[in-house]
């Protein structure tokens, strides 16, 4: 025979709206409180209908530190059904214990603490393994995500979301919630199952490709990397599967990359360069009537100092006569080695979205700048170094003959040091980032940012981000080319 449920001694049951109705616990603890009602008398309960509370009294004042607000209204996230008794407990105490959140030793301190510390580790999480899905093309083009958090914090994490991907329509399942953003309001909803997310897109090779570029065998923690990425959310992790392969292949992937590591240039560099710089020529001044005998006279160049640490000058490249041309910043220590533009891991991305764009390298004039690779030997290797004005100021003189004579109808400033020697100005390229302008001969100059940023990003999930932002820029680059 099945027993009845025990009847509740409580003098009050608080119903509230949902499981971070954090507003409604409070509006009742705060009248609640003012009536002398002790903890023990209160039942905290998610729905149904609520019991009729006392009215509240004016004459009472409640002091908590908003140290202590801020903090409960995290813990409201909290999976724990015992967490909004716990708040107003500690409530309550701070009417007499005005300093109790200092008391360490004190289990209700240590409980509150522990809850707010999973609430705000179970966000970072999610913040870092979400990974979106595309669904639909065109006007119909959304992005879906499935993540099983351990607590609430859909609404808690969501403005990040929002904030990262804001030019994309996007949506966030879980089984606590949901999050929705169509490019011009969040809207929250009820969770969901797994089965409502898509499975799979073809974006999701990226992410490995990714992935195991950026994965460095030579540091590797293995435990280290599961506390950060535990393993209950390899399962939603596309480049999850290549976890094992890369773990087990560490020692002779780090075996082979300390075998290319040295990139400081071989012996034949010094060759290369009395090539580049007999000593009794000095740079030619004069114009030149074509991009051929402009490179020639760049090969000599010693308009500043940087000439004599580089290997040799390394000059813009790709048809006389192209419309389109892409500024960088100066060449890098594979360009510095090959004597190209664009052609180390920086030139990879940009290839590969001019690809994915539809726009042919070939033709298109790619240059730099700044000539000459600067840089900070750091042991073996020639660490990237930015150029300053006066550099950029002695290399403007090859960039405009370059312009003279390729004539291009648009030019895209790739990165803030580009902007500045096309625009002879300084530029903030995150607020203008996107923007044409025209300069006062005409050229019109689109500004975005240069691949080599997207390289420098740690997180996969902010580096893809990025990624997809320079795609859709060199999407409106090909738009505006195709008007």
């Amino acid at each position: 025979m099945t027993s009845p449920p025990a009847l509740s001694l409580a003098a009050y049951a608080v119903h509230l709206a949902g499981p971070t109705d954090f507003g409604g616990w409070r509006d009742a603890a705060r009248t609640l409180v003012s009536n002398e009602v002790r903890p023990e008398d209160i039942e905290w309960h998610v729905g149904g209908a609520a019991t009729e509370l006392p009215a509240p009294i004016p004459a009472v004042e409640l002091k908590v530190s908003r140290d202590f607000v801020d903090r409960a209204a995290i813990v409201t996230c909290h999976s724990d059904s015992e967490r909004f008794a716990l708040l107003y407990r500690m409530l309550w105490r701070q009417r007499s214990e005005p300093h109790l959140l200092h008391i360490a030793s004190d289990p209700d301190v240590r409980r509150f603490e522990a809850m707010e510390k999973a609430v705000r580790r179970d966000e970072h999480k999610m913040h870092a393994f979400v990974r979106f899905r595309k669904i639909g093309d065109g006007d119909d083009e959304r992005f879906v995500a499935w993540f099983e958090p351990e607590h609430f914090i859909v609404e808690l994490a969501a403005p990040f979301f929002v904030r990262r991907f804001t030019g994309m329509r996007w949506a966030i399942l879980t089984p606590h919630g949901s999050a929705e953003w169509d490019r011009e309001m969040l809207a929250l909803g009820p969770g969901a199952s797994k089965e409502d997310a898509p499975t799979a897109d073809p974006s999701e090779e990226m992410w490995r490709t990714y992935f195991t570029s950026i994965f460095n065998p030579a540091r590797l923690k293995v435990k280290a990397m599961q506390s950060e990425m535990p393993k209950k959310y390899w399962r939603n992790l596309p480049e999850a599967s290549l976890i094992p392969g890369l773990i087990s292949g560490a020692d002779q992937a780090a075996r082979e990359m300390i075998a290319r590591m040295p990139t400081m240039p071989a012996p034949h560099h010094q060759a290369i360069q009395a090539k580049h710089w007999p000593a009794a020529k000095q740079p030619a001044a004069a114009e030149a009537q074509s991009i051929d005998a402009l490179r020639q006279k760049a090969s000599q160049c010693r308009r500043c100092p940087l000439w004599s640490e580089a290997t040799q000058t390394v000059f813009g490249e790709g048809p006389d006569d192209a419309e389109l041309m892409f500024v960088g910043e100066q060449p890098g220590d594979q360009e510095d080695l090959q004597g190209r533009p664009f052609v180390g891991p920086a030139g990879k991305i940009f290839d590969a979205v001019l690809g994915e764009a539809g726009i042919d390298r070939t033709a298109v004039y790619v240059t730099n700048a700044v000539k000459h690779f600067k840089f900070e030997p750091r042991g073996k290797r020639r660490i990237h170094s930015k150029p300053n004005a006066g550099e950029v100021e002695a290399c403007r003189w090859w960039l405009a003959q370059e312009l003279k004579l390729v004539e291009p109808r648009l030019v895209v400033a790739l990165g803030a040091t580009a902007a500045q020697s096309l625009l002879d100005a300084p530029v903030a390229i995150t607020r203008q980032r996107g923007q044409t302008i025209m300069r006062d001969d005409g050229l019109a100059v689109f500004l975005t940012i240069h691949p080599s940023y997207i390289l420098r990003i740690r997180d996969p999930q902010d580096a893809g981000a990025e990624r997809a932002r320079f795609a859709e820029d060199i999407g409106i680059v090909r738009a505006m080319m195709a008007a």
